[in-house]
C-alpha cells in the first residue's frame, strides 16, 4: 500500500511543475509592449536602409530650356521646304464602330509632296484614299476619344500614303480639318 500512495503523489508533482495554471508563471507573456516595440523599431529601422540604400542616386537636373549666349547663333531648320507642295484629297467620311451608323469621322486631308510628284498623288487619288478607309474602319471609338491616338493615325495614314505612292513621292500626311461626331 506505501506504493500506491507514492505513486499518487507523483503524477500531483508533475501537474504543478508540468504547467498548470499560466497566471502562476511570470515568463508566459512572451515579450509584452516592450517586444512590439522592439519589433516595430527593426521593421522602420530596415525598411529605411532599403529604400535609402537600395534606390539609384538622383538623376541631374535637366533645364526645359538651354540658355543661348548672345543672340539666337543656333540655326533652325523650317519642317516646310521650298521644294513640298500639299495635294489636298476630297473629305473622307467614315462610320466609327459596329453600332448602327450613329458615330462617324469626317476628315480633310493633304499628302505632302514634293512638286515633281503632285501629279502622282492626283493620279493614286483612289488607291489613297481606299488605304485610308480601310484603315479609318478598323479604329475603334475608344481609339478615337484617346488624345496621345491622334499622332499614331497621322503616322498610320502616312504610311499608308507611302505603301501607295513610295517614300519618294509621299513625305507625310496633314490632317487639316478632324470632326467626330
Amino acid at each position: 500500500m506505501a506504493k500506491k500512495a507514492k505513486a499518487e503523489k507523483k503524477p500531483e508533482k508533475q501537474a504543478d511543475a508540468g504547467g498548470g495554471d499560466a497566471a502562476a508563471s511570470p515568463k508566459a507573456g512572451g515579450g509584452g509592449l516592450i517586444g512590439l516595440l522592439m519589433l516595430g523599431g527593426a521593421a522602420l529601422a530596415s525598411s529605411f536602409g532599403v529604400v535609402y540604400l537600395m534606390s539609384p542616386p538622383p538623376a541631374a537636373v535637366a533645364e526645359a530650356c538651354a540658355p543661348v549666349d548672345g543672340h539666337a547663333s543656333a540655326v533652325i531648320e523650317p519642317i516646310a521646304q521650298a521644294d513640298q507642295t500639299y495635294v489636298p484629297l476630297p473629305e473622307l467620311t467614315i462610320t466609327v464602330g459596329s453600332a448602327p451608323a450613329s458615330r462617324f469621322v469626317k476628315m480633310n486631308l493633304s499628302v505632302i509632296s514634293t512638286v515633281d510628284g503632285a501629279a502622282a498623288v492626283t493620279a493614286a487619288e483612289p488607291m489613297l484614299i481606299d488605304a485610308f478607309n480601310t484603315y479609318l474602319r478598323s479604329v475603334e471609338m475608344s481609339d478615337f476619344e484617346d488624345p496621345s491616338f491622334y499622332p499614331r493615325m497621322r503616322e498610320q495614314l502616312a504610311r499608308r500614303s507611302e505603301l501607295v505612292l513610295g517614300n519618294q513621292v509621299s513625305k507625310g500626311v496633314l490632317i487639316t480639318e478632324y470632326l467626330l461626331r
